[in-house]
Parts: structure tokens; sequence; C-alpha cells
């Protein structure tokens, strides 16, 4: 009675460690977010396990039937369809759910996408603060607002498709020169990783037809 927790990789198909290989194979069940983009991995490796669909849609639904297949005695994977559960995916409920339940509970290690990012950056990567994915509309402000005095590295996800109107809302609320790391397509054969101030880097990407989703590395307010 385990449920397990792999990680995938971020775009690279080597990026999987050997371990998340041999449990995918031997479990009875893998959710996954996406079952099409799973299957890619899978197939890959010539790994036939049933996979079921657990995403953010559905995971409330969801939850407590997959608890049930657990405690009968299915061995569960969860995935998604990159990097590790939980870090802005879906993973959180489950994982509760599944200690209430007294199922245990074996997280691997492996891939996510803002540590490379923070590392390739340059900017200090001793103490930060993740942010994940910023509110899209309602308390987008008044978080970024919060985050006016922090002096710790700041990572933040973005869409191709936002990315511009956050950079513009970090000119407003950290001011131009603050130095920033923007890492996109990451592992993959067109990865790029842009340095600068946050104006620099507004205009960079004004410019270009943006593909995949962005790690965004902000440094800290300076201590005076």
């Amino acid at each position: 009675m385990k449920l397990y927790i792999v990680p995938t990789p971020i775009g690279n198909l080597k990026d999987i460690t050997l371990r998340a290989l041999e449990i995918l194979k031997e479990v009875d069940l893998i959710l996954a977010e996406d079952t099409r983009k799973t299957k890619i991995l899978l197939n890959h490796y010539g790994i036939n396990t049933k996979t079921e669909s657990y995403h953010k849609f559905n995971e409330h639904q969801r939850t407590e039937q997959i608890i049930d297949k657990i405690k009968s005695g299915n061995s569960t994977a969860l995935v998604t369809d990159a990097g590790t559960p939980g870090i802005s995916d879906p993973g959180f409920l489950l994982v509760r759910h599944a200690i209430d339940s007294n199922i245990e509970i074996e997280t691997l290690p492996g891939a996510t996408a803002f540590i490379p990012a923070i590392v390739n950056s340059g900017l200090p990567c001793e103490r930060f603060t993740f942010e994940g994915f910023l509110p899209q509309k309602k308390g987008r402000q008044k978080r970024l607002t919060e985050l006016e005095n922090e002096t710790r590295t700041m990572v933040f996800y973005e869409s191709p498709y936002r990315i511009i109107k956050t950079l513009t809302d970090f000119e407003t609320h950290f001011g131009t020169d603050r130095r920033i790391s923007l890492s996109r397509e990451l592992t993959k054969i067109y990865e790029e990783n842009y340095r600068g101030t946050i104006t620099q880097a507004k205009t960079y990407f004004e410019t270009k037809k943006i593909k995949g989703e962005f790690v965004i590395i902000l440094e800290g307010k300076p201590k005076k």
C-alpha cells in the first residue's frame, strides 16, 4: 500500500532516473496530468503500465477514489507533464489525503525547472523564495506589493503569453534596473537563458516570438 511521487523530465527525455523508470514499470497504476504526454515518455522507455488522468480539473473529484484503490492494494505512481508533482502542479491534495489515510509515500528526487534556472542565473541562490505562478487577476498586485521589500532572490513561473505583462508589473513594483534572469525551453534544443535588468529583458522579449514557459529569477531588494 504505497503512493510514489515520481518526477519526470522537463524537456529532455534522458533526464529521468533509473529508479523512476523501475517504479513506473512495476506499479499497478500511473496517475498522469495528461495521459497523452505521459505516453510519449512511457513509450520511449517501453513501459506499458496502465495510466489514468489526474489533473487540477478532476483532482477534487478523484482523490478519494484513488485513495481507496491504493488501500485495496494497487501500488500507484503520480507524475505530471514535466518536473516534480506538487510544485505548481497537482500532487499536494493527493499527498495530504494519503498521509491522513496512513498510506506510505515515497517521493523520488528528480527534475524540477527552477533549480537549474536559479543556479544558472548568477544571482544569489543560498537563500531564495519560490513564488511560482502569480495570480492572473485577483490578488496579483497585492502579492507583488508584498514582495517589494523581499531581500532574497525570488523565483517565478510564467506563461509565454503573459511574460511581457509580468515584466511590466515588475518594472512598477521593483524598478527598471533590478537584475533578472529568464530561462525557457530548459534542457531542450532551443534552451535560452537571458540575463539583464528588468527593462532590458522586457525590450528583448517584446521583439521575439516566444515559445515555452519561463522560469524567472529576480534579484531581491538590495540591502542598505
